[in-house]
């Protein structure tokens, strides 16, 4: 199961998110409340890894856009 990371939605001027971590299944949906205090919460956004494109100024290298040091080619 993966883990989602989420934040707090401050309720008054000042005041900070607060981010934890759950680990849900990709099934489920979204928190909207902090499993313990009942806050609103979002989820947070977070890069994970993938493949970037290559250059658009020439050929890939070696086949692939991931580059020549990668080890994938």
């Amino acid at each position: 199961m993966p883990t989602y990371v989420y934040e707090t939605i401050p309720q008054f001027e000042g005041e900070q998110p607060k981010r934890f971590e759950v680990r849900q299944s990709m099934k489920d949906a979204a928190l909207t409340r902090h499993p313990d205090s009942g806050t609103p919460v979002r989820r947070v956004p977070i890069g994970g890894t993938g493949l970037m494109g290559g250059s658009s100024s020439g050929p890939e290298p070696r086949g692939g856009s991931c580059g020549s040091g990668c080890g994938c080619h």
